[in-house]
């Protein structure tokens, strides 16, 4: 496996294929839906390679000059339980530490939880998201 940070328009399309497959089509979930006004040619992504095929992804954007927003942290599904999705977020966050970032927040999908604690995210059960497709939790992690 290859992990890239993103610099390119070709890897940056390895991030949307990922998410296309994995997501559009299980959930059913619109372009319009999954890809959003974060997804810009400056937004950085982990891409995660096996060999040229990419199979899991994890998008990153400041939400401030201290926190950076992770998000859309998929995997394939012939992929899961590899590990894959934890590399994606963990190497994201060493990104955005190298970056400046202090704090990682995200907002989870309330059945994945378990998953960003595991991680060393805390979870603000105040502060629910709910959205066309999912509801979330967000959650948060010191970096430094």
């Amino acid at each position: 496996m290859q992990i890239i940070r993103t610099q390119t328009l070709a890897e940056r399309a390895g991030a949307y294929y990922v998410r296309i497959q994995a997501m559009a089509r299980k959930h059913h979930i619109t372009l319009a839906q999954e890809f959003d006004v974060y997804d810009t040619p400056d937004t950085k992504y982990i891409v995660i390679l096996d060999d040229v095929l990419p199979v899991a992804t994890c998008r990153l954007y400041p939400v401030d000059a201290e926190a950076i927003m992770l998000g859309r942290v998929v995997v394939l599904p012939e992929y899961r339980r590899r590990g894959l999705g934890r590399l994606a977020v963990t190497s994201a966050e060493a990104w955005a530490a190298e970056l400046g970032y202090r704090k990682a927040v995200l907002e989870s999908r309330d059945n994945k939880v378990g998953f960003y604690q595991k991680l060393g995210y805390v979870a603000d059960t105040q502060r629910v998201i709910r959205g066309d497709t999912f509801t979330c939790i967000y959650m948060e992690k010191q970096l430094t």
